[in-house]
């Protein structure tokens, strides 16, 4: 479906059209009408389907056709990276039209002024992080009773961070009649629940999943963990050709510790936690994305919603906690058609949540011998065990290694 035929305002399509938008995605092109009819819409879709503009461009379309003073719509998001993103694509969807937006999101006193200037001086679009807002929501001086559509972006992601109560008290503040948006990578039932509590009647969409992009060579390490530093390093020597790779970590001690040992071994590194200024870490992602630096240490404060373009390797220096995120960073990688190369590193006790994520992608992925310096690792003990021992003879990178038994289901 061609966005022409959606009916939007002409402002915005010229914005499209410059933007060089043509084919609507299945997220917007099953979204945009319904929000367009002031519908409440739950949709369960993954990062980089679409959905930003999905809820963005009806939602800008009913905001023109009826021009009021005061926030109109209030869009909350996990983290500042996304708040920031989802405000720049605003601005280029809004070019052509007499709309303003404003991002809430944690920084020095000279970005509280700013953004309390936006709050109280009639900028109609806010996107907001959660414990900022309501930072701004308790000084009094923020008014949400002109509030007409509440969007929560990455729900899922919020819960997983702690934001519910945040999220209830700045719904406590708006109005009853409003239209609500809840868009989420996942549907867990704490999600059902939310939308139940928040929402009046919601049209559901659920994309299926997608798997990682045909693109991706994906492999697995078994590791002790005293083997996992070693073996990033070696792994990373082992392609220098590889510009751009990211590491990707579930804790925030672990990428101070790994960003030391990878300069000591001569890496150009940096890492990027949510501990992290936002400074910094804009200054970091700027580099990163430049080519200045070549290994980036994160936690998943980036799997999701943010664009990085050519990721050459994506390493899991441990199995997500969630098989779903597994999908979210190794989707890192492959983009756009090119190819990319994703490997796990499995101790034996994320043996199990490795075994889920390879039922949720529908595949098994290769088991890689380690480099013979490092020792054995752990034996394999999923639930389909097969009692053997990965080989000494690895694939060559950047080639799919052929089909054969026990590679793929």
């Amino acid at each position: 479906m061609e966005f022409k035929e959606f009916g939007l305002a002409d402002g915005i399509m010229e914005a499209i059209e410059y933007m060089g938008f043509e084919k609507a995605t299945e997220i917007q092109e099953l979204a945009i009408p319904l929000i367009m009819q002031e519908k409440d819409v739950l949709g369960c879709a993954q990062t980089g389907t679409g959905k930003t503009a999905a809820f963005i461009l009806p939602v800008l379309h009913q905001m023109m056709k009826d021009p009021k003073p005061g926030i109109r719509t209030l869009i909350i998001v996990p983290t500042r990276e996304l708040a920031k993103q989802i405000e720049q694509q605003i601005q280029g969807f809004s070019y052509f039209v007499s709309i303003d937006s404003q991002s809430v999101y944690g920084g020095g006193s000279s970005e509280w002024e700013v953004q309390k200037k936006a709050l109280t001086g009639g900028v109609e679009m806010i996107v907001a992080t959660p414990g900022k807002f309501i930072a701004h929501l308790n000084m009094g001086y923020v008014n949400l009773d002109t509030v007409e559509h509440l969007i929560l972006d990455e729900a899922d992601r919020m819960l997983d961070m702690g934001f519910v109560d945040d999220i209830m008290s700045i719904i406590a503040h708006l109005p009853k009649k409003r239209q609500t948006l809840l868009f989420s990578a996942t549907m867990p039932d704490k999600i059902r629940k939310l939308a139940a509590a928040i929402m009046h009647d919601p049209q559901e969409i659920t994309l299926a999943l997608s798997k990682p992009a045909e693109g991706v060579l994906q492999g697995a390490f078994l590791v002790h963990n005293h083997q996992k530093i070693p073996l990033i390093i070696h792994l990373i020597k082992d392609k220098p050709d590889y510009s751009s790779i990211i590491v990707f970590t579930s804790t925030k001690t672990i990428v101070s510790e790994l960003v030391r040992s990878l300069k000591l071994s001569g890496f150009v590194a940096e890492g990027m936690s949510s501990d992290f200024e936002q400074e910094r870490r804009e200054e970091v992602m700027q580099k990163f994305k430049a080519r200045k630096i070549r290994v980036l240490v994160a936690t998943d404060v980036i799997s999701r919603g943010i664009d990085i373009k050519d990721i050459n390797l994506i390493i899991n220096f441990d199995v997500p906690k969630h098989a779903e995120d597994y999908v979210h960073r190794v989707g890192r990688t492959a983009r756009a058609e090119t190819t990319g190369v994703a490997l796990t590193l499995v101790n034996e006790k994320d043996m199990p949540a490795f075994e889920n994520i390879e039922r949720l992608i529908e595949r098994k992925v290769l088991k890689m011998a380690l480099p013979i310096f490092l020792g054995e690792g752990p034996e394999w003990k999923g639930r389909e065990r097969s009692g053997k021992r990965p080989g000494r003879n690895r694939p060559k990178w950047g080639k799919r290694p052929p089909k054969r038994d026990g590679n793929r289901k």
